[in-house]
């Protein structure tokens, strides 16, 4: 039998291996369509950027409703459902070839990526040990941290030495690999599906309060990143450090995957505020070198500390936002969040991208830097409040 405080079991390994597998294939295609649309298909380069644009859009539009469905139908049901209409989507880049069509594809395999990624994180922090969450959680994520390094090193490997066809093919055996994985996790602690859950468009069924402000701090957090993510490499262009630019993201995945063990266990014994205001401020401190990158060394060093940074935080405040709802509304509390981040991912994109037309990426960073450190602040007011009601609930209960 499993003991209560064991992390690493069977059906932790199983969705871990689901888990990445199903982010592999995000960040392979992020990265490969655009050059398959405009060297296949001959499309254009906004043509390219609307397949990645629709996906997106796509997963935050279903995520808020992913909660209720998790409780109305269960989480394992609903993560096998939608892996198997995951790997259809998958295979069917082998066939379909007219752009329109693929467009569809997107929005159509958005859909179950959304909702396969909710059960994921919902399922993860029910089968982890309550008080072992924040080292858990932070094992956990390190799935979708190592795809963001593995997934575009495979797909330019692949199309590279192969082809695209090849690309679908490696990528459709990869969510097999993690459906088999997925039908495996099993255990009484999980929620089977609820009959009484009626499907509403009630705030509550969309929602989970108690998970909102930390799923806030998360949205801005992400607004910031988005910074780096969409930028850097036009950035790096700019300052003759495009070379840089690919050590840059080795650099930030090894800071972000040998920090999050470290953090998490730190969270568990110390709380939240330990762990997550000195991320906000190293992350901000990672912002700023990089607004006055001049040479490789400084913009490797600007990777150290955005990825010890964002990479505590983005594990931290899902963590929170979970511990913060009651345990049959985690699958609630993991949506609210990824809706949130995902939204803050995309605004940022897209504001920072009409600033870029007015200020130059340095200034960019330097606005990032400010939200980071305003996001600081209002994290040291928000844990005087949260620790003050907590005293004054504890208070009147033993009174």
């Amino acid at each position: 039998m499993e003991q209560n405080n064991q992390i690493f079991t069977k059906r932790f390994i199983a969705l871990f291996v689901t888990n990445i597998t199903v982010f592999i294939v995000f960040y392979s295609l992020l990265t490969a369509l655009p050059l398959y649309v405009t060297n296949v298909l001959d499309g254009t380069e906004d043509a390219a950027g609307m397949l990645v644009t629709v996906f997106l859009i796509t997963a935050i539009v279903v995520r808020p409703f992913c909660g209720k469905l998790l409780e109305r139908y269960g989480k394992k049901r609903m993560l096998l459902i939608s892996l198997l209409f995951y790997l259809i989507s998958s295979g069917l880049y082998l066939v379909i070839k007219p752009f329109a069509l693929l467009i569809v594809l997107r929005m159509f395999q958005g859909i179950w990526f959304s909702i396969i990624t909710t059960a994921c994180g919902a399922i993860a922090a029910d089968i982890i040990p309550a008080h072992r969450r924040g080292t858990g959680l932070g094992y956990f994520t390190m799935s979708s941290s190592l795809a963001v390094v593995l997934g575009p090193f495979i797909a330019l490997y692949i199309i590279q030495h192969y082809s695209y066809n090849m690309l679908f093919i490696f990528l459709t055996i990869s969510v097999v690999i993690g459906g088999l994985c997925a039908l495996s996790i099993n255990g009484n602690d999980l929620a089977g599906p609820n009959k009484n859950a009626k499907i509403s468009f009630k705030l509550k069924d969309l929602f989970e309060g108690k998970a909102m402000p930390i799923a806030i701090f998360a949205m801005f957090t992400a607004v910031s990143y988005s910074s780096v993510l969409s930028f850097i490499s036009l950035y790096a262009a700019e300052k003759n450090l495009l070379e840089a630019a690919s050590y840059f993201y080795i650099v930030f995945a090894i800071a972000m995957l040998a920090i999050r063990p470290i953090t998490g266990k730190l969270f568990d014994r110390f709380g939240s505020k330990v762990v997550i205001l000195p991320a906000f401020f190293i992350f901000g401190v990672g912002l700023f070198i990089m607004s006055i990158v001049e040479t490789t060394w400084m913009m490797l060093v600007a990777g150290a500390f955005i990825g010890i940074g964002f990479g505590t935080l983005s594990t931290s405040l899902q963590t929170q936002a979970v511990q913060n709802a009651m345990k049959n509304r985690t699958a609630y509390a993991t949506a609210t969040y990824f809706t949130l981040f995902d939204l803050g991912i995309a605004f940022g994109s897209y504001v920072f991208g009409l600033l870029i037309m007015q200020m130059d990426f340095s200034m960019i960073y330097v606005v990032s830097c400010a939200i980071v450190m305003l996001l600081f602040v209002a994290y040291i007011i928000y844990s005087k409040r949260e620790t003050v009601s907590t005293r004054r609930y504890a208070e009147k209960m033993n009174s």
